[in-house]
């Protein structure tokens, strides 16, 4: 189960580096302003707090990298972060989108469990 752990972990740590990317660099172009469903008015007022939080959206993809290259000792540090990356989905399902629940909440609780399974 642990390879299956890391495998949905690395998953979520490169959809967070895509969540950097998309908020820090693409929110005011076309396919930033597409996937949040904005017009270039609301996402040009709005790109500091999305640059914001595209970078958290970085850190929690680099400490699931970290964790990865502990191997097995990497298991509290992969915890933590998917457990961050899981209250950010619900929390952002609750306040902004249940579609985050689903796309970023799901995969963090997936990976919480796998990685916690008996081996």
């Amino acid at each position: 189960m642990f390879i299956a752990a890391q495998a949905v972990a690395a998953l979520v740590a490169l959809l967070h580096a895509y969540f950097l990317v998309l908020e820090m660099f693409l929110w005011t172009r076309p396919a930033g302003r597409k996937a949040f469903g904005m017009n270039a008015e609301q996402a040009e007022a709005t790109k500091v707090l999305a640059a914001n939080q595209g970078l958290y959206n970085g850190f929690l993809s680099a400490g699931l990298l970290w964790g990865l290259t502990m191997g097995p000792a990497g298991v509290p540090t992969l915890t933590f972060f998917l457990a961050c990356v899981l209250v950010a989905g619900v929390y952002g399902a609750v306040t902004a989108s249940r579609k985050i629940l689903f796309v970023q909440g799901l995969p963090a609780l997936v990976g919480l469990v796998l990685l916690h399974l008996p081996a």
